[in-house]
């Protein structure tokens, strides 16, 4: 059996209890396409933080980039500000590995009822740019505490950047239903978002069977209400990526439905979370919802090699949901952690059930 190396990142609050929801989910889809997943697990996150000062080590990208993919569970603590853990840990992780483009898929499912009175078809990918903007960390603070203080933070834009996040938006497309949405606010803001405007109006071209249009973040943010199903793939921004996918996560039922993955096109390893948060107002209470975390591993199977196994488990997911028994709180239900992903479980063809065992990685103090 093909033995693959796998990191797991079980982070803070909710993401333990997901994570280990997921994996048995995981390894038995594998199993079932004759791997094996070799995971380690790394206590990395804001308890880490309080004990070290650090959520990771310093080479933790280095010992990341030893398996072919990571799982990542949330990140976020109350006694802990919150721009510490997510720059060092989440966002680390994604420059660090140079991890080029985030990825967000949006899906509705039979069964789940959502805010949104039309949101039944909606099939959407979110192709995020992932590395600069809003995120790079360029800025600063002036007279701090004073009436005249000030505050910058600068928004990086380059042209291979979001050269290489148009054309993986466009393969995309092009494997999917044909149709790539640019979204920008460049009627307002004239150096940035003029040239992913020039950039992707350059990559399009190479494109003729791709439908391609931009459209402005606030008019997309009405259309992802209004109009889901108009949308295929939209390609954005990292600050605006982040918004409208989070707006978009309510069209399947809201954030506990939402995976992500973070990848480096052709290369290895790629991360993939939930992006739900550490929702520490139920932690260790058993209900959250571990759909996120599942799709997200989906994902990774896809990114490993394993697309049977990927599409067992979105097809096992879909099973659970079907019946409301099974439904979370968040959902509307009374189901537990363990009883949907149990139902995912066992909803995989000739699966079987596999113990899991797991290392742990250097990185634990």
């Amino acid at each position: 059996m093909a033995k693959i190396p796998v990191a797991v990142i079980p982070g803070d609050g909710i993401g333990p209890e997901v994570v280990a929801a997921t994996v048995p989910v995981l390894v038995a889809a594998a199993a079932r396409e004759g791997a094996t997943l070799a995971i380690t697990e790394y206590d990395w996150g804001a308890e880490r933080y309080l004990r070290t000062g650090a959520a990771m080590p310093a080479d933790g990208p280095d010992q990341v980039r030893s398996a072919r993919a990571a799982l990542f569970g949330a990140v976020g603590h109350p006694g802990v500000p919150d721009h510490e853990l997510v720059w060092g840990l989440i966002i680390r992780l994604r420059q660090a590995l140079d991890l080029a483009v985030n990825l967000r898929p949006v899906r509705s499912w039979p069964g789940v009822s959502t805010p949104l009175r039309d949101a039944e078809g909606t099939d959407i990918l979110i192709v995020r740019e992932n590395t600069e903007g809003e995120y790079t960390g360029v800025g600063g603070r002036v007279r701090p505490g004073a009436d005249a203080e000030i505050a910058l933070e600068v928004a990086v834009h380059s042209r291979a950047v979001i050269a290489r996040a148009a054309r993986y938006a466009f393969d995309a497309a092009r494997a999917r239903r044909g149709h790539l949405a640019l979204v920008t606010k460049s009627n307002a803001m004239r150096h940035g978002y003029t040239l992913w405007d020039a950039v992707v109006d350059e990559v399009a071209a190479d494109y003729p069977d791709v439908r391609y249009e931009r459209v402005l973040v606030d008019a997309m943010a009405a259309r992802l209400v209004q109009r889901p199903r108009s949308l295929d793939v939209l390609l954005a921004s990292n600050l605006f990526g982040d918004i409208l996918s989070d707006l978009a996560a309510v069209l399947a039922g809201g954030l506990g439905m939402a995976p992500s993955g973070n990848v480096l096109p052709g290369q290895s390893p790629g991360v993939f979370e939930s992006v739900h948060g550490s929702a520490p107002d139920i932690a260790g209470r058993g209900i959250a919802n571990p759909v996120a975390c599942l799709l997200s591993g989906a994902m990774l199977l896809d990114h490993v090699g394993l697309p049977g196994a990927a599409e067992a488990v979105r097809t096992a997911v879909g099973a659970a949901l079907a019946d409301p028994a099974n439904h979370t709180p968040d959902l509307g239900g009374a189901g537990t952690t363990t009883t949907l992903a149990g139902a995912v479980l066992a909803a995989l063809p000739d699966a079987p059930v596999p113990a899991v065992t797991a290392t742990g990685g250097n990185g634990q103090s």
